[in-house]
């Protein structure tokens, strides 16, 4: 295997890609990371809808990023992949990914046929039927994951693996760190939300919630008539700052909250009608995070969650830690990264360091290799 290898994020609005050298040390080395604009239309929620188009941007990717390994890690968390518990008896691995096919398609939207299927083994136990393997099934549209591999070989790259993103960002944050703990890792995405459980490093639970930052964007934007541009700067300058202020005075609602000194700017009544869109936008997304969790603590009361770990573009929004602590009483921070690896000498590092957020993704793909 190339001693480098290259993660990209395919997402909606952009290509972004992280080179790492000796992905499978303690402290790989982080060597070029870049991102370019893709065309409306040419990608949807993570999917490649025009694998030439894409193919295209990847080539300017790396032309532009100077990036030299050709072999690449794609990533799949979008509404076409599902994670869902499995028990099976106990088998070899290889075995129980051949039987696959014969025990799953009850829980399949698609037929069998449609879709790839893998098994990540969790823990064994014993059952009146004899020894099982608990675990997570992991099964993606077919076509999906085809149509990105296609974007890659059509750009001249070869692809190595294809991970699932919610995977890549819990070893990332939580894994490779050694955080110990039963701990929820929340992405936030631009058209999805994954939550990831984790007891020591391994992922226990896997749910991904169809909505994301450009739901809110999109909701700002409609709300105030404007474009979305204008709509995602108000929602990273003001955020959630008004929801906390609301809930820091006693017999005050949200509503009711002034937002002069809050939203930083003397728009007023703007600011005033995007800070309520975005608290009541965010309150339904953070509600289906947190029916989860409620759902994870149902069923496993033994393992509550302990912590939470934000991450994604999300998870930038001004005031969410603090509303998400809020909603569910635990303590919560933004996960570093960063904080595993080592950067060369060569890039940019500082821009690296400030953007860090959005390589969350492709540096948690690259480093699923090892070397």
């Amino acid at each position: 295997m190339a001693q480098s290898v290259v993660g990209i994020d395919i997402g909606t609005a952009h290509l972004r890609a992280v080179e790492v050298r000796n992905p499978g040390k303690s402290r790989p080395t982080v060597l070029r990371y870049h991102e370019v604009a893709l065309p409306l239309g040419a990608v949807s929620g993570g999917e490649v809808l025009e694998p030439h188009t894409v193919a295209t941007a990847l080539k300017a990717l790396w032309s532009s990023g100077g990036f030299r390994s050709r072999q690449v890690v794609l990533g799949m968390g979008n509404q076409r992949v599902l994670a869902r518990d499995l028990s099976v008896p106990k088998m070899s691995l290889a075995r129980i990914r051949q039987s696959l096919s014969f025990e799953v398609q009850d829980l399949l939207p698609v037929p069998v046929a449609d879709a790839l299927l893998d098994f990540y083994p969790i823990s064994e136990s014993t059952t009146e039927h004899g020894p099982t393997v608990n675990g997570l099934l992991i099964a993606a549209v077919k076509a999906a994951v085809v149509a990105n591999v296609s974007a890659a070989r059509l750009a001249g790259l070869t692809t190595i693996d294809v991970d699932l993103i919610p995977f890549a960002v819990s070893r990332l944050l939580v894994t490779r760190p050694g955080i110990d703990g039963v701990v929820a890792v929340i992405d936030l995405g631009a058209t999805t939300t994954s939550v990831v459980i984790t007891r020591q490093g391994v992922p226990q639970f896997v749910r991904i919630i169809p909505t994301g930052g450009d739901d809110v964007t999109q909701a700002v934007a409609t709300a105030l008539q404007t474009d979305t541009a204008t709509a995602d700067l108000l929602k990273h300058r003001i955020g959630l700052l008004a929801r906390a202020a609301a809930d820091a005075r006693p017999g005050a609602s949200r509503r009711e909250v002034p937002f002069d000194g809050v939203s930083g700017g003397g728009s007023g009544s703007i600011d005033q009608v995007g800070a309520t869109i975005i608290a009541e936008t965010m309150n339904d997304q953070l509600g289906s995070v947190v029916n989860t969790l409620n759902y994870y603590a149902n069923t496993r009361p033994s393992d509550p969650v302990t912590a939470i770990v934000l991450s994604g573009g999300g998870a930038q929004m001004p005031g969410l830690p603090e509303a998400v602590s809020k909603m569910t009483r635990l303590g919560v921070s933004t996960g570093d990264p960063l904080s595993t690896v080592a950067l060369a000498s060569a890039i940019d590092a500082e821009g690296l360091r400030l953007g860090s957020s959005a390589y969350t993704v492709a540096l948690g793909l690259a480093l699923g290799r090892a070397a």
